[in-house]
């Protein structure tokens, strides 16, 4: 898809010395913002997290002259373990997946941007091909991009 960037920070910073220069270069030419993870105990992984401290800086992304991220928007693809009825107040994890993003959604908020509703893959160690493909299809839908070649949903 030659219309999306990824920037797998994982590779890129194995030892976690985030190039912020670059990193914002690279959101300033976004219009869609998406943080793809597994979530790790309710929240992102630790690169992921420090990468949010270091590059959504202030007087870049908010606060005075923090302008470079108003009107994008922030589309979270998050992979959780658990299955998806375990979310909920009834559920092993007692609050609804959606209530484990709210930094995020009010990060999105402080920086100007619009938060779109997240694409979540439950169950994610048991997904199978066809569930693997209406998870890219619904992240495509999202993002009003074309399905990859090869890909049924």
């Amino acid at each position: 898809m030659p219309q999306v960037q990824v920037r797998h920070i994982y590779h890129d910073y194995v030892d976690y010395d985030v190039d912020v220069v670059a990193e914002q270069r690279a959101l300033a030419r976004a219009e869609t913002i998406v943080l793809q993870y597994p979530v790790r105990w309710y929240s992102v992984p630790a690169l992921l997290k420090l990468w949010i401290d270091l590059v959504l800086e202030p007087g870049w992304a908010y606060g005075p002259g923090g302008t470079a991220l108003r009107g994008k928007s922030l589309l979270v693809v998050a992979s959780a373990g658990g299955q998806a009825d375990g979310y909920g107040p009834d559920g092993v994890h007692g609050h609804a997946f959606e209530d484990f993003l709210l930094p995020l959604q009010q990060t999105a908020s402080l920086c100007g941007m619009d938060w779109l509703a997240p694409v979540v893959l439950y169950d994610a160690d048991n997904a199978d091909e066809p569930m693997l493909a209406r998870h890219l299809a619904e992240i495509c839908e999202r993002l009003g991009l074309p399905q990859p070649e090869g890909v049924t949903a």
